[in-house]
């Protein structure tokens, strides 16, 4: 459908379009740069983005990654598509309390792709489209900077005119290469933010085609305005900045397509001027299209709010300390100086980290504090630019600035603390959309220079020495998303005060079986905050398994006590206190872990151990079945079944656990092993030496397995075959319990043999 509203009063828009190449000026006609037709210019841009990351494409999941993507069941094929509708970014239930109501189906559907296209979580597929997905938005970009740079101008055919092909080429460049942006390509959660840019460019373009002239001659295509809308929808279904795209879109109207002077509208509107109806704001076509964007964006955001239910998102102090602070100055001051960090992450992304939170960047409590000169600095060139884009008499320079001040700002309202509290001090991804603004304002400033300088040349081999440069930075920080060990290393230098950099390089180092590092690192996790309840859960363990136990039970009773919820720290408190013997107290802890966590198998596992050792056979028997239930492939659960109803002479009970046990997990060697055992007991010998074999092959270097396959024959008669597996039992293993005298008293049976057959 076409519009066909006109002012009468107004210059039509169509006769504006073809105008204005030829009445504002050019950035392009000063600057030295590069001139290459359009396909060239994206072809560069695409090659030099792909440069800049390529080296990601086999790195880890890191980070964020684990939660969002391993531990996530929306991505397996038995969680019904539906449940994305439903379900945050984390696979959390909306409704549930502790959802942080990240809204993002579209991101979490295209990991789902991921996975089953892939089979599995292989994360080379996921690097890949990242990689893939910064390439097309930075050849978007293209796109998106002619408009806003050299303005909105069709051809006789209706073909977008290209009115600034060097400083389009230079911005998108800048955009390409930001190192700001590796977070988002080389970390996978960061495809949330690549579709979020997507679908926030097509819509951007998307409202440009509204204006493209057609045969019959009308200002704007309603399709196309809807088009844009419905593309804003798909943006903010990947991440909620997305929306914002329709603010920007009314921006780009009012000043580009409408060429409305803001300061001369607000004078009119406060002296009442008559001459305000003729003015670009009451023309009916721009009042209609706000309209349907603003309608759009508010039934949009309707929607969102019904589904995600009412609640704020639930963060702690440790995420984001000035929100939590008492005193209105203080969190004013810090989101401020918050937003000069952001800044300069733009101006200068030497200093990188994959997480600010936790005392990176301690509060600021007074004015007397120094870094209220980095506040002064941002608002001084925020108001500076501000004014220039309000009062400058150059209509082409207001219209500029206002866009670059606009895609700078707008984007990042959704993580600026205004509106609500968000979960982070800093977090370089969010950044990724409001670097195009910043991208406009370097590139202005850049012609502005060449305009001056009497060396353009000069002028512009610095500039490639910062394209460079950020090339370089790029490839080094995407290396170091390659794993986590590099990641949480790297952020060691830049946020030495930050207590989860400690503990994520210590949680690195225990995966790796490096305790007594990994104990130094928890340690300092905890004196840097000594409320960090993870870290204490986490060095508790570590002491524990090195029976530290005296240590690991004050630390994890202090960790429930901060945090009373805890409930892996409970049910780790349990596993200490059963070993200090103190079992009335033990069973306490696991009850509490479980009253606050209801569904948690392992802690009906260790129960279960508990109650084993407390000769309270069916209470045991009872808990390891609820961890079962709980949790189907709880191979430890179901094998310390087995064992125990065949410690107690339950054969028949224990082969049918066991032969169920085997249904669900049927590779699980382990529970091969025990069945065969009672299967040999029950004199199955067959399927009792059937299962033993599959359970060699699959592990072929446990003495047991070996050694009581040798049991098994012993007692069928096959001696020279138990003998063979006793020998190879005492190889692997020669110290193991039995198997020496087993071995021996088979000899003695051999030697009495050959002497009868003598």
């Amino acid at each position: 459908q076409i519009c066909n509203q006109h002012n009468a009063e107004a210059p039509n828009l169509e006769q504006t379009f073809h105008r204005m190449a030829q009445t504002e000026p050019s950035l392009d006609h000063d600057v030295s740069w590069f001139l290459l037709p359009s396909h060239w210019a994206k072809t560069v841009v695409a090659l030099i983005s792909f440069l800049c990351f390529a080296n990601s494409y086999d790195g880890d999941f890191v980070f964020d990654d684990s939660e969002a993507i391993i531990n996530n069941k929306d991505l397996r094929a038995e969680t019904p598509l539906g449940d994305l509708w439903h379900h945050d970014f984390w696979g959390s239930k909306l409704s549930s309390n502790t959802s942080h109501k990240s809204y993002r189906p579209l991101t979490v559907l295209t990991f789902r792709i991921n996975y089953l296209f892939a089979g599995g979580f292989y994360p080379v597929g996921f690097h890949v489209i990242n990689i893939i997905l910064h390439c097309t938005i930075s050849v978007l970009m293209v796109d998106v900077f002619s408009i806003l740079l050299g303005g909105l101008q069709f051809s006789n055919k209706g073909r977008r005119l290209n009115l600034a092909p060097k400083t389009s080429l230079l911005a998108a460049l800048l955009f390409a290469v930001h190192p700001v942006h590796t977070e988002c390509v080389a970390g996978i959660v960061g495809r949330a933010d690549l579709l979020c840019a997507l679908f926030f460019l097509l819509s951007f373009l998307g409202y440009c085609k509204a204006f493209r002239e057609n045969k019959e001659g009308h200002n704007f295509s309603i399709f196309w305005v809807l088009v844009s809308v419905i593309l804003g929808a798909i943006a903010m279904l990947c991440k909620e900045q997305g929306i914002t795209i329709l603010g920007l879109n009314a921006v780009f109207d009012a000043l580009v397509i409408n060429k409305l002077n803001i300061l001369e509208l607000i004078q009119k509107l406060l002296h009442k001027d008559k001459s305000l109806e003729n003015s670009g704001l009451l023309r009916k076509g721009l009042l209609f299209r706000i309209t349907l964007l603003m309608s759009g964006g508010a039934t949009i955001l309707y929607i969102r709010w019904r589904i995600m239910g009412t609640g704020p998102p639930a963060f702690t102090e440790v995420d984001n300390p000035a929100s939590f602070a008492d005193s209105l100055f203080v969190r004013a001051i810090n989101y401020n100086y918050y937003y000069s960090l952001n800044a300069w992450l733009l101006l200068c992304p030497w200093w990188l980290c994959f997480d600010w939170s936790m005392g990176c960047i301690p509060l600021i409590k007074s004015v007397s504090d120094w870094r209220i000169i980095a506040l002064a600095a941002l608002w001084f060139c925020l108001i500076a630019l501000i004014c220039q884009a309000l009062c400058s008499e150059d209509s082409h320079k207001r219209r500029i600035l206002t866009l670059g001040l606009g895609f700078l700002i707008i984007p990042f309202l959704p993580a600026s603390n205004l509106f609500f509290r968000v979960g982070f001090v800093i977090a370089e991804r969010v950044i990724y959309l409001p670097s195009i603004g910043y991208c406009i304002l370097f590139t202005y400033g850049f012609s502005l220079l060449s305009k001056q300088a009497k060396k353009k040349k000069i002028l512009a081999v610095a500039v490639l020495g910062i394209l460079a440069i950020n090339v370089v930075r790029c490839a080094l920080r995407s290396s170091q998303w390659r794993s986590e060990e590099q990641l949480f290393r790297s952020a060691l230098s830049v946020c030495p005060l930050n207590a989860k950099v400690h503990y994520n390089v210590g949680k690195n180092l225990a995966d790796k079986g490096n305790q007594s590092a990994a104990i130094n690192y928890y340690r300092e996790a905890v004196r840097l905050n000594p409320k960090y309840v993870h870290a204490m859960n986490n060095l508790g363990n570590i002491l524990k398994e090195r029976n530290e136990l005296q240590e690991a039970e004050e630390l994890l009773s202090l960790a429930v006590q901060i945090q009373p919820d805890f409930a892996a720290a409970w049910m780790n408190l349990g596993i200490v206190q059963n070993s200090l013997r103190r079992f009335e107290e033990a069973e306490q802890s696991y009850w509490t872990a479980i009253k606050h966590r209801k569904k948690y198998p392992d802690c009906y596992y260790n129960l279960g151990r508990l109650y084993a050792d407390l000769n309270r056979h069916i209470d045991a028997l009872n808990a390891w079945r609820n961890a079962t239930v709980l949790k189907p492939e709880h191979s430890l659960a179901w094998n310390n079944m087995i064992i125990l109803l065949d410690n107690t002479g339950n054969l028949a009970q224990a082969e049918a656990v066991g032969r169920e046990a085997l249904e669900l997990i049927p590779n699980d060697h382990s529970l091969m092993f025990s069945l065969a055992n009672v299967l040999g007991k029950s004199q199955k010998y067959k399927e009792s030496e059937a299962l033993f074999l599959k359970a060699i092959k699959a592990n072929p270097n446990a003495a047991s397995y070996h050694g009581n396959l040798a049991v098994l024959y012993h007692r069928w008669g096959n001696l020279d075959l138990a003998k063979k597996h006793y020998e190879v039992s005492l190889k692997l293993d020669p110290m193991a319990p039995g198997t020496k005298e087993n071995y021996n008293l088979l000899r003695r049976k051999l030697e009495q043999l050959q002497k009868k057959g003598g």
